[in-house]
């Protein structure tokens, strides 16, 4: 969960400053509620951030910073098709409170909805940066 919270700030920064990209399409003004673009373009953005860093390495900064990392099962990075399930339905479960992170306590193998329908665990990474 301090990965979660760590990347949540880091994202924030990012929807921030790709706010701050198309503010002036919007003739500067602040976006509505009935303008849906908006919330779309933040989730694609969203879901760059962490696909990116999810095929490049399987690991986001915050991620990085508790030693993590989401590969296949088989120890590979994911794909794309991979990230967009585990990222999509995770945002499905957030949706719902929380209640495929929490399955994570019930699940024998500790997985989550996500990594279920993406095929993919979180495994921990004694070589990540910080770990001499």
């Amino acid at each position: 969960m301090a990965a979660i919270v760590y990347d949540s700030l880091l994202l924030a920064a990012v929807l921030f400053a790709a706010t701050a990209a198309v503010l002036p399409f919007n003739s500067g003004h602040a976006f509505r509620p009935d303008q849906y673009f908006y919330p779309a373009y933040l989730i694609g953005v969203s879901f760059l951030f962490f696909g990116w860093f999810w095929t490049h390495g399987g690991q986001t900064l915050g991620m990085r910073a508790w030693k993590i990392k989401v590969l296949t099962k088989d120890g590979k990075s994911l794909n794309w098709r991979q990230a967009g399930l585990r990222f999509f339905s995770a945002l499905f479960s957030w949706l719902i409170f929380g209640i495929g992170f929490w399955w994570i306590l019930f699940d024998k193998r500790k997985r989550s909805w996500h990594d279920h329908l993406s095929d993919t665990a979180v495994y921990l990474d004694p070589n990540s940066a910080g770990s001499r």
